[in-house]
């Protein structure tokens, strides 16, 4: 999906456009909008309450409609599209790239992407199918059919007379790939030295053999790393035979790097990236009701823990007072831990011959600040209270409940992960459950065993 840059679409714009609305100058809304790029328009529509959004989609024309709907959210997508059938979806994407056709497909029941890939022509079909049959987070579905290939034997001359014939090559083609007659991958020719070759020099003799295509299979966010990696604008895909599939273009790159990065941040809240921020009341609320549910459950075992020690809460009743400072500096330290973790595994900076390293450096980071903050909250302590036993007791809590946060927020991702969990979905709610846990348990007890 195509990136919008905000230097694209102003606020102010939005502003006017909605003041539009509200008077109910809609011949001034269509003028208006005929001058925004499609991404605007769909940024439009995204900042929009659901009634004034049916309004604005009507005001659309037609012959943009699907290049607007290739911006939106996956909820507002699902949302414009249920109410379509397969002729009138047909229509709205014709003309769309096979790689956006198709992950617009994917958000439509079986009947109705069915019938919108019978309604192409035999070419458009196979090309949108082929990206289909592979998972939408690999190299397969992030792929592009649309390519541009030439024999080894070809000259320079012929190769440009090849190029010439086209109206327009694809989006974002920076080479043009080498294939032989059983449409293997032999190597890439750079547009850039095609312009400045002789024109009788061979295509074997300039092409790059020494290239990186990408398996057809591997992950989106390998992907993604290796166009970092290398700046690449574009790459070819193969299969497991070496036989060239299509390709990955850097925009599409742009969104897995985006998409992961939105996922990160609201899987630690319980909620999707592609949540809409209109969407009606009960549905959100039935969303987010199963997270807090689940936020539910572990503050109930935290307070499980509590209850354990209730008869030293009774007796020394300033124990609650300063209970919740163990468990926010524990949340807060390993939180950190977590939140480097799933960043670097995110990145594939970790592997089995650095994790030892990395715990032991997090392991030394809490000793140290360990040491620092249990010195500063047992002086705080006797400040307040004038008893010396309770400012060891919760110098003590603070240091274990620190150390077990960073090896809790290290090895949790890694231990989640590898039985395939969302590190950055359960992560945050795991590790809210042990440093609440550890830190009333660490400092309740240590107060029974020494006032009682």
């Amino acid at each position: 999906m195509p990136e919008l840059k905000e230097s694209q679409f102003s606020k102010d714009h939005v502003l006017e456009l909605n003041q539009a609305i509200d008077r109910g100058s809609l011949y001034q809304v269509r003028q208006m909008i005929k001058t925004l790029p499609t991404a605007g328009i769909a940024h439009l529509l995204e900042s929009t309450p659901p009634k004034t959004r049916s309004v604005l989609w009507q005001l659309i024309d037609k012959d943009a409609e699907g290049e607007v709907i290739q911006y939106l959210n996956v909820d507002l997508q699902n949302e414009i599209l249920s109410e379509l059938n397969a002729e009138q979806v047909f229509e709205l994407t014709e003309g769309l790239e096979a790689d956006d056709l198709a992950d617009i497909l994917q958000q439509l029941p079986q009947q109705v992407s069915s019938q919108v890939l019978q309604a192409m022509d035999e070419q458009d079909r196979q090309r949108v199918e082929s990206i289909l049959s592979y998972d939408e987070d690999t190299a397969g579905g992030l792929m592009n059919t649309d390519s541009i290939t030439v024999r080894p034997s070809h000259t320079i001359e012929l190769v440009l007379r090849y190029l010439r014939r086209h109206d327009s090559i694809p989006e974002m083609t920076d080479n043009i790939l080498v294939v032989n007659r059983d449409d293997e991958l032999l190597g890439i020719l750079p547009l850039r030295e095609i312009l400045v070759a002789d024109p009788g020099a061979i295509v074997r003799d300039l092409m790059h053999e020494d290239i990186d295509a990408i398996p057809v299979e591997m992950e989106a966010i390998q992907v993604a790393q290796l166009f970092e990696q290398h700046d690449w604008v574009s790459a070819p895909v193969i299969d497991s035979d070496g036989k060239l599939l299509g390709r990955i273009t850097i925009d599409d790159v742009v969104d897995v790097i985006r998409d992961s990065a939105e996922h990160s941040l609201m899987s630690m809240a319980g909620l999707d990236e592609e949540d809409d921020t209109f969407a009606p009341v009960f549905k959100t609320a039935r969303r987010r009701a199963v997270w807090l549910g689940v936020n539910l459950m572990t503050a109930v075992f935290a307070s499980l823990v509590i209850y354990l020690f209730q008869d030293t809460l009774d007796k020394v009743v300033y124990l609650a007072v300063l209970m919740p400072i163990i468990a926010n500096m524990g949340g807060v330290a390993g939180t950190q831990t977590l939140t480097l973790v799933i960043r670097s595994l995110a990145l594939g900076h970790i592997s089995p011959s650095n994790t030892r390293w990395l715990l032991i450096r997090e392991l030394g980071v809490a000793g140290l600040n360990g040491l620092l903050w249990a010195v500063v909250m047992a002086g705080i302590a006797w400040f307040w209270y004038e008893d010396l036993m309770i400012s060891y007791i919760i110098a003590a809590a603070m240091l274990i409940n620190l150390i077990v946060a960073a090896l809790a927020g290290a090895y949790l991702p890694l231990f989640l992960k590898r039985i395939s969990i969302d590190p950055a979905l359960a992560g945050s709610v795991a590790l809210t459950t042990v440093t609440d846990s550890i830190g009333f348990f660490a400092f309740l007890g240590l107060a029974q065993l020494f006032y009682l």
